[in-house]
């Protein structure tokens, strides 16, 4: 399966660009951490890039900023609510069918104890663990920041 990132600096990561002629699917996801844990979810079977891990999150509908997505992705898939803090990254990225923009924000649990609502699986892991789930390529950079400590896990 061909997959191409778009290139140019932002935070460290890739920053979206014009992605052909196709259009974007604009997502917010977050880094839920606690006590030295991040927060992951896996896509149901039957989704696109079904079984996947990934941060949870979802598509912004029109109208909303991407923290108010996220805050409403958040209690809609997990039943939970967070604080959204910081843009921690932002990344293009072309699928075969679809292309995506993904603003990843680092986020605090604010209430509640997560639940698979809308997702197959939840999952807390320490940074030893990310290597152990398979990611979509989207994610790649941002795993690799994760893994080697150049994102606090604090």
């Amino acid at each position: 399966m061909a997959m191409e990132t778009e290139t140019g600096e932002f935070g460290g990561l890739n920053r979206p660009t014009a992605l052909g002629n196709g259009k974007f699917i604009e997502v917010s996801a977050a880094l839920i951490f606690h006590c030295g844990r991040l927060l992951i979810t896996q896509r149901r079977a039957n989704s696109h890039l079904g079984g996947l891990w990934e941060f949870p999150g979802g598509k912004r509908e029109a109208g909303e900023t991407f923290e108010v997505c996220l805050l409403r992705e958040i209690r809609e898939e997990l039943g939970v609510e967070i604080a959204v803090g910081e843009l921690i990254a932002e990344v293009a990225h072309r699928y075969p069918e679809k292309s995506v923009r993904l603003k990843f924000f680092r986020c605090t649990l604010v209430s509640g104890e997560p639940q698979p609502l809308d997702c197959a699986a939840v999952k807390w892991i320490r940074p030893a663990g990310l290597a152990e789930h398979q990611f979509p390529a989207a994610d790649a950079q941002l795993l690799a920041k994760l893994g080697t400590g150049q994102i606090s896990w604090a």
